[in-house]
């Protein structure tokens, strides 16, 4: 009996949990060529420094690590800040360039949405800083954009909280490549646009990297636990996980739906050792026959 509790234990372990990268045989995808093509690489196959060589354009996350917070910036009235001075509450960090014609304007007018939708207040529970990775770009700029976003905010609090706690910023070249390398987003140039990734950042008070959401469309749960986690210095997409098992994401409806056959089967896995763990556990009592024998 004991060995049937440790091999059912054993299945439902290998049926719960997700393979882990080397159980994968550790496989990357690997970019290659101007078209976007790619080829499966085994990590196995290959030396030490190509596996801990950072991408050429994507993310690499850095949850637990911390921004240099002596690094400086100039906000969109051309004032030169430090972020140290700028990080004291939970941040959302966004890189983009202004001049973008692709990704940035639909990822900057998402987080415009996501300051109406969600039920915290843009410098009380959270503040947002965009930063451009394009050195070149400056404070004039900034503020252009900038003014183009705060009309897209209908949410009340004032247009002078709103300004302050939503910052655009530019910096020279050493300041940009030191935040985007501490936060692991590497971009490339080409021609007159770059090609990078989007996603939003959360800051801890202290600077710290606890969560990131890929992508240019986000669920504004999914944001508001972000920056709950961030003010508590929680690293780690801990809800998404748990969403992620009891949810199934609709992309047509950009919602999730609850996915009752992945709940039921869990249960049924539960009950199943339950069920296993009473058999083996119950103490056994002793026959009539073997009483009177005794």
């Amino acid at each position: 009996m004991k060995k049937a509790f440790l091999t059912l234990t054993l299945f439902l372990t290998t049926i719960s949990c997700p393979l882990s990268p080397a159980r994968r045989n550790q496989t990357e995808w690997e970019a290659g060529g101007s078209e976007g093509r790619g080829r499966q690489v085994s990590s196995s196959n290959l030396s030490a420094s190509e596996q801990q060589k950072p991408p050429q354009v994507g993310i690499e996350e850095r949850l637990g690590k911390f921004v240099p917070l002596n690094l400086e910036f100039y906000d969109e009235n051309g004032y030169l800040v430090k972020l140290g001075n700028l990080i004291d509450k939970p941040t959302i960090l966004t890189l983009v360039f202004y001049e973008c014609k692709g990704i940035c304007t639909p990822l900057l007018t998402e987080v415009a949405d996501m300051v109406n939708k969600i039920d915290l207040e843009l410098g009380k529970d959270y503040q947002i800083l965009t930063v451009s990775f394009d050195h070149t770009e400056k404070p004039a700029l900034a503020s252009s954009k900038k003014m183009n976003y705060m009309k897209l905010i209908k949410k009340s609090g004032g247009e002078k909280n709103l300004k302050i706690n939503w910052k655009f910023l530019t910096g020279d070249s050493s300041n940009v490549f030191s935040l985007t390398k501490s936060v692991g987003f590497y971009f490339k140039k080409e021609e007159d646009q770059f090609i990078h990734a989007g996603a939003l950042i959360f800051l801890s008070p202290e600077g710290k990297i606890t969560r990131y959401l890929m992508g240019i469309d986000y669920l504004p749960f999914n944001v508001k636990m972000a920056i709950i986690e961030s003010a508590e210095g929680k690293v780690g997409p801990t809800i998404a996980k748990l969403l992620d098992f009891c949810y199934a994401y609709d992309p047509e409806g950009r919602t999730y739906a609850l996915n009752i056959t992945r709940i039921v089967g869990a249960g049924m896995l539960v009950l199943i050792a339950i069920f296993v763990i009473f058999l083996t556990t119950k103490p056994r009592k002793k026959s009539a026959s073997s009483g009177e024998t005794n």
